[in-house]
């Protein structure tokens, strides 16, 4: 979660191992830098050259000498100047053109693999972290952050460091050509409009933040509006959702303007300072070209070394506001591939083994939050190659079992009275071993699950069935469709395995989705499956067909069935019952019934249930 920012240098250090992986690349780029303001440096020494030989051509015209020896020499000497200054132009062309080649892919590089990693990362954070925060804003964060690396880069190199040393050039050759006092003038202006920028610059920050706050909220908003389409269109609240989505938009407006403000303030002061500065130089200038101290060539150097210095100084403002932009932009990226992973992998963790695949919950405590615990003292096993299902009234901790053994979540350790390490939380272990101790890679690859609520990649129905195992052939992706029972529906569609499912997988119904979900768990093949209400979306007709199927391939895996419908697990081997967290009875089905404790009420209010339902489904049917 995001705490606020950081110093602007722990953001560049952060960016830094990412631009010295081409350190010759930069280093090269830094040369044709240098080389290209050596040049640029040489145009206005030229061009003084230039007029102050024109000058002598003329004083030779005057008194008809322009053709005599000196006079041609003066004439051919300015043909060469002329050459000269046309090679100095195009060598500092040369020299950027080069340093912009060199540079791009240190440059995109860098957005690749900073961008890259903030992603890998995300997918490494827990459950918990993405519950907590909304997609739309955290894509806003990368999105602006990758851009903020690509201009801090862009700006720096070809902007802000560029101009510093044209001004180090221009201010030695003022003070070893001339006198100091062009110098220091300059670098009294230079550092003058340096403090104000900066400062100004400071002050106004905070209005970009604000606006980047609420541009994500706008955004995050907007998705998740988007996103829940067909609810927005059930409660008919499109004109509530406008109105909540312009509120931010009004915000952000206001922010905007104050921002917009404040930047004329920083723009006018700038000019006038910039202003003052050249006046002082010109004058100077003009003062030494009439006592004779000056050429009218000495004139014009002064004068374009000036424009030179203050043309990109005054985009340096500019600049200077898009770096702490980026800067602001960056360190909201670096703050989210610096959240730390709430379930990481124990240190040379080593991979799952998996032998029969036994799974053992050993007296599980867990809570989402400590003041509202969840499982109490759950102790179960699943012996390899059975089924064990796990039923209850909602809330009463069936689903947390699934996350747990995913590790969405970890069981905490604690330290026990000896020292070594305890297991107050519990544990969960396959064949024995701890899977806190292993990776979380080789855990979740040798499980597989159908959850109950299904959601799809905006992809084909081919894509997401063969995502349960990306390297499958086609044959194989077919025949876990036609396993799931949902060949024959994708084959009659106009657009077979390549028909788009749309945003989460809307443009299928319920059943549908769960038949896709069940298809690529198959595909997966993994030695142990979790149902979690697998079939609750299906029709009775299809959900028999489907259950078959569902028992066929579980009698050859250990398999954790989580239900609300007693009759999907009649036929487990053991059936566990939860209420508020904790197992109050286990045992057959058979052996629940004849108990008559809360599976016998639960199985009594179900059948009684269904009964009334088909009793009211015939009274439709005889009206």
């Amino acid at each position: 979660m995001h705490q606020g920012p950081r110093n602007d240098w722990q953001t560049i250090r952060s960016l830094l191992p990412y631009l010295t992986t081409y350190k010759w690349r930069v280093a090269f780029a830094l040369t044709c830098l240098i080389g290209a303001k050596v040049a640029n440096l040489g145009v206005p020494i030229v061009m003084k050259r230039i007029v102050d030989s024109l000058a002598s051509v003329q004083h030779f015209a005057a008194f008809g000498r322009a053709h005599d020896s000196p006079g041609m020499v003066l004439i051919g000497g300015i043909g060469l100047l002329v050459v000269a200054y046309a090679a100095a132009r195009l060598s500092t062309s040369l020299f950027t053109e080069l340093r912009e080649l060199l540079f791009a892919k240190v440059t995109e590089s860098a957005v690749r693999q900073l961008a890259l990693q903030v992603f890998r990362h995300l997918h490494a954070l827990s459950l918990r972290f993405h519950l907590e925060r909304q997609t739309g804003g955290m894509s806003r964060d990368i999105e602006r952050g990758t851009k903020g690396i690509q201009q801090l880069v862009s700006y720096s190199l070809y902007s802000i460091l560029p101009t510093l040393v044209e001004v180090g050039l221009v201010l030695a050759f003022f003070v070893t050509k001339y006198e100091a006092y062009y110098a220091i003038v300059t670098l009294i202006a230079l550092v003058s409009y340096i403090v104000f920028t900066v400062k100004v610059t400071e002050w106004r920050t905070h209005f970009r933040r604000t606006m980047n706050d609420l541009d994500s909220k706008a955004n995050s908003r907007a998705i998740d509006s988007l996103l829940n389409y067909e609810t927005v269109k059930y409660f008919g609240n499109e004109e509530w959702e406008t109105r909540r989505y312009d509120e931010n938009l009004q915000r952000y407006r206001a922010a905007a303007i104050k921002s917009q403000r404040s930047l004329s303030m920083l723009n006018f002061g700038q000019q006038t300072i910039i202003g003052i500065g050249l006046v002082f130089i010109l004058w100077r200038a003009t003062q030494g070209v009439m006592a004779g101290r000056l050429t009218l060539g000495d004139l014009v150097l002064i004068n374009t070394f000036m424009l030179q210095l203050y043309i990109p100084l005054n985009f340096l403002g500019v600049v200077y506001r898009e770096l702490k932009q980026a800067l602001t932009d960056m360190d909201r990226m670096f703050t989210l591939l610096g959240a730390g992973r709430e379930v990481p992998d124990a240190p040379n963790a080593p991979p799952l083994s998996v032998r029969g695949a036994e799974v053992r919950f050993e007296n599980v405590n867990f809570a989402y939050e400590k003041a509202r615990p969840i499982l109490h003292g759950v102790d179960f096993t699943i012996p390899a190659g059975t089924t064990t299902a796990v039923v209850g009234h909602s809330g009463s901790g069936k689903s947390t079992l699934g996350r747990l053994l995913f590790r969405f979540y970890d069981v905490e350790r604690t330290q026990g009275a000896q020292g070594a390490q305890g297991a107050q939380g519990g544990s969960i272990r396959i064949d024995g071993q701890d899977i806190r101790d292993v990776t979380q890679d080789s855990l979740r690859a040798a499980i597989g699950i159908v959850p109950q609520d299904t959601v799809l990649f905006n992809d084909s129905i081919y894509y997401n069935i063969a995502y349960g195992r990306p390297s499958a052939s086609r044959d194989e992706v077919i025949a876990a469709a036609r396993a799931a029972h949902i060949h024959d529906f994708i084959e009659a569609l106009p657009e077979g395995y390549e028909t788009p499912v749309g945003e989460r997988g809307l443009k299928l119904s319920g059943g549908e989705k769960q038949r896709v979900a069940i298809a690529r768990t198959l595909l997966k093949n993994p030695p142990i499956l979790i149902f979690d209400e697998a079939t609750s979306a299906l029709d009775s007709k299809s959900e028999r067909a489907i259950q078959r199927e569902l028992d066929s391939i579980a009698r050859e895996r250990t398999t954790l069935i989580i239900a609300h419908r007693l009759s999907t697990v009649v036929h487990a081997q053991q059936i566990i019952v939860m209420d508020h967290g904790r197992i109050v009875e286990r045992g057959t089905f058979a052996e629940l019934l004849s108990a008559g404790g809360l599976f016998a009420q639960m199985w009594m209010l179900q059948q009684q249930r269904a009964g009334e339902a088909a009793l009211d489904q015939r009274d439709t049917a005889g009206v």
